[in-house]
């Protein structure tokens, strides 16, 4: 069903004209793009790009089948590779049929992750580690709330990078400031190279109080001009969430507030 939605979209797209996008195919953005004429279809342009298949919840999908996530048990780590390369299998599969550039993606669904899990839970109920949650889990990621190390953490969720061709992201949570232990930094960085990790991040609390200035951790009470939270305007707390870092959560939908609101901090004691 996706690769036929996204072959439909693709020829509805390739329907247009280079005169229908005068400033993409008409500066070079695109490859191949100089060599076609304004009454042209673009179709020899939109071949370079990709057709992707996302998807979320591999973790919620293994505690369905066998009871356990991939962080809780080798089983389901196991288990959790084989459903995702066959998807890539698929996805390469499509690719040499129609000659096409077909992916798969390790999404963080910014609306869908929350959106499913109510439809889901409607039609299911409340199920233990599946569909009891305000989310379901990104990608192959382990859920946020399993407590794990950071090593063991990179460790299972490298190898779905290298499955995952149209785009992957593992992150850990940092308790602290990385820049009072460098050292500690730096072995995780090494350990994402090692465990082939395409996209690695590095989530930590960055705090600002926006009335003395100061940047760093603020827990209840700023350690510059000693004002607290409630005092005059609130403390800006710069998180990430899928991806994009904010400094409020307002404008997220609520699996993804709850999702930040469940992440523990990765230790980084192997």
């Amino acid at each position: 069903l996706c690769i036929a939605q996204l072959l439909e979209r693709f020829e509805i797209q390739c329907k247009r004209r280079v005169m229908n996008y005068p400033f993409l195919m008409g500066q070079g953005v695109w490859i191949d793009s100089e060599k076609l004429k304004s009454t042209d279809e673009v179709r020899e342009v939109l071949k370079h790009g990709t057709l992707t298949v996302g998807f979320i919840g591999l973790a919620e999908a293994l505690k369905a089948l066998i009871g356990y996530h991939h962080g809780e048990n080798e089983k389901a780590q196991v288990l959790g590779l084989q459903i995702i390369a066959h998807m890539r299998k698929r996805m390469d599969e499509a690719s040499q049929k129609y000659q096409l550039n077909f992916s798969l993606i390790a999404t963080p669904a910014e609306g869908l992750s929350g959106r499913f899990v109510k439809l889901d839970r409607k039609i299911y109920g409340k199920m233990e580690g599946v569909t009891d949650r305000e989310y379901y889990t990104n990608s192959f990621h382990v859920p946020v709330y399993y407590p794990i190390s950071a090593y063991d953490k990179i460790r299972i969720e490298g190898p779905y990078h290298t499955l995952t061709n149209g785009g992957h992201i593992s992150y850990i949570e940092m308790d602290g400031d990385p820049t009072k232990n460098l050292t500690a930094f730096e072995k995780v960085v090494r350990a994402m190279h090692d465990a082939h990790i395409g996209y690695g991040a590095i989530n930590h609390p960055v705090d600002r109080d926006p009335v003395c200035g100061y940047n760093g951790i603020i827990d209840d009470v700023c350690p510059k001009c000693g004002r607290t939270e409630s005092e005059h305007d609130g403390f800006e707390r710069i998180r990430r969430i899928t991806g994009y870092l904010v400094g409020t959560l307002d404008r997220f939908n609520d699996g993804k507030k709850a999702e930040e609101a469940d992440r523990v901090k990765h230790g980084i004691h192997q």
